[in-house]
């Protein structure tokens, strides 16, 4: 009896020394210092798994269903802040507990890093979708968002002030405000007016401290690596300022097929040479896909050419015939409408659906899927696009987006914000294939594919090095230690040189400077220079 007395207090003190407290003592813990501040009195706020709101909360807004199937990682607690003394609160009590937290704007990350993990702590979810408040103001020429709003809230919400008046943003209209501006945020606008991130004015966001600060009290390195240095790395986006930029009443777009049988890989050739010079107006990307050839048992790929123009359907055509007359635009083709009613064309959805589905702010499909990105600065010569074509068909549900650059995007320095992917990019390529099964052996077989056609690509894209969009984030190009430790500028450069290429160091010694703890972090955040020898191999 005395030994296993002995032993039940050592394993009581062993428990003492684990670096993580249990899930109960978390969520306790945790619960219990929001207390003084009165929040946990609030409905709705606070939740646990043994909450029967816990999941559909936690599953609400996860666009990538690999990264919430059974064996993923799950949250200890989600908490659901009002404003942002709320934030400010969860910071400073999370900070003292040495809890690690998550922050979910719209959970589009493709990793699903704002709300699940790879890395070993366990942690908990600020969860901002009841932070969705949008301010217009016209004569100001700018607008005010709060993180948890969707894009589509924020076009919307534009557009019922100004019909003239439109913001450059994502293409997709659930992501949320709050992570998808840390990124860059690319869009059909990008061509004339650059990325989201280049169009921010002022942020507010909650500090390693607990501060809120904005603009002038956090200084113009912060704000700098905000627009672009990817989410999670230096505080908690509350809220952005960004600019409003003119957009005529009527704008024109037109979605072209073309199978390979109709000369596809031809037309896409000729596409890379030119989309990059078209007029800074018009927009064209090209969505690819395996399709089912009707009446028989094969299948063909399908390239389809979708456009938003900032202008009338005559001086569109005027343009393709002299700059793109491959693809053979018809007046019919060419469609009218406001820029809002643009959004949810480019977005995919039917005409007859009315533009108030942008405030429901949800994703029109959710399955498991993985995806990566590539910036291309030479076209791809056919025979290269014939053996892509080659792996597609040989997929069950590929898919590629290729988005064109140019135009403003070419004008930008490479160090205006940290996103550097500028001049002498012709396109941007996001793979991606999906699956519904749960199986794991089937994802497996499907990351396998993307994998396979990733490396096969590498000869046709940039090099030294192999750029990515960290919006599309990817774990497979290397991430911060899995135990949470600090990692090293040297480790985290295998994938920080890939998204940031030389803005990478900038952003390090920033982290470095103003959250020295590395209080903020994820498997993909930016680590901090613990030691001199670090700083110094930075600065060669």
């Amino acid at each position: 009896m005395a030994c296993f007395s002995r032993l039940i207090v050592l394993l009581v003190f062993l428990a003492t020394l684990s670096p993580f407290c249990s899930s109960n003592q978390l969520q306790d813990s945790f619960y219990q210092c929001l207390s003084t501040y009165s929040i946990t009195q609030l409905p709705n706020i606070f939740y646990t798994p043994n909450n029967p709101s816990f999941t559909p909360l936690l599953n609400s807004t996860a666009l990538n269903l690999r990264c919430i199937a059974p064996n993923a990682a799950k949250p200890d607690a989600i908490f659901t802040p009002l404003n942002e003394i709320h934030i400010q609160n969860a910071v400073i009590c999370a900070k003292k507990l040495g809890i690690h937290l998550r922050f979910r704007s719209g959970g589009h990350d493709y990793e699903g890093i704002s709300y699940s993990a790879v890395m070993d702590p366990p942690y908990v979810i600020i969860d901002m979708s009841k932070l969705r408040a949008v301010h217009v103001d016209v004569q100001d020429g700018s607008v005010w968002v709060e993180a948890g709003a969707t894009v589509g809230e924020l076009y919307y919400r534009v557009a019922e002030k100004s019909k003239t008046h439109g913001i450059p943003a994502g293409l997709c209209t659930s992501l949320g405000v709050g992570g998808h501006i840390t990124g860059g945020a690319y869009g059909p606008m990008m061509r004339k007016y650059g990325l989201g991130a280049d169009n921010a004015l002022d942020v507010k966001i909650v500090d390693a401290n607990g501060q809120i600060l904005d603009r002038k009290a956090m200084g113009e390195d912060l704000f700098w690596a905000l627009r672009g240095g990817s989410g999670g790395s230096f505080g908690v986006i509350v809220s952005w300022k960004l600019k409003l930029v003119p957009v005529p009443e009527i704008v024109t777009v037109f979605n072209v097929g073309r199978t390979l049988e109709q000369g596809a890989t031809k037309i896409l050739y000729k596409w890379q040479q030119v989309a990059d010079k078209l007029d800074e107006d018009l927009f064209i990307r090209v969505v690819i896909l395996p399709i089912n050839i009707p009446n028989t048992n094969k299948r063909t790929i399908s390239t389809t050419y979708n456009a938003l123009f900032l202008g009338n359907a005559n001086k569109l055509q005027e343009i393709m015939k002299q700059s793109f007359p491959e693809l053979g635009l018809t007046k019919q083709d060419c469609i009218e409408m406001s820029w809002l009613e643009s959004v949810l064309f480019i977005a995919g959805y039917p005409r007859t659906v009315p533009t108030t589905v942008l405030l429901a702010g949800k994703p029109t499909f959710i399955n498991s899927f993985k995806a990566k990105s590539d910036f291309v600065k030479t076209p791809i010569p056919e025979k290269g696009l014939e053996e892509i074509w080659e792996r597609f068909l040989a997929e069950d549900g590929p898919l590629t987006i290729w988005n064109p650059y140019g135009g403003m995007m070419s004008r930008i320095p490479e160090s205006s914000i940290p996103f550097p992917h500028r001049n002498g990019t012709l396109f941007m390529i996001q793979y991606l294939t999906s699956w519904m099964s749960p199986d794991t052996h089937v994802g497996n077989k499907h990351v396998d594919w993307i994998r396979k056609l990733y490396n096969y690509m590498a000869q046709h894209v940039s090099m030294f090095p192999r750029q990515a969009y960290v919006n599309y984030r990817d774990l497979d190009l290397g991430m911060n230690d899995k135990d949470g430790g600090d990692t090293s500028f040297v480790k985290a450069s295998s994938w920080g040189a890939k998204y940031f290429k030389g803005n990478f160091d900038r952003l390090v010694k920033i982290k470095t400077e103003f959250d020295p703890d590395n209080f903020f972090k994820h498997e993909q955040s930016i680590p901090i220079l613990p030691l001199k020898t670090e700083v110094q191999h930075s600065e060669l």
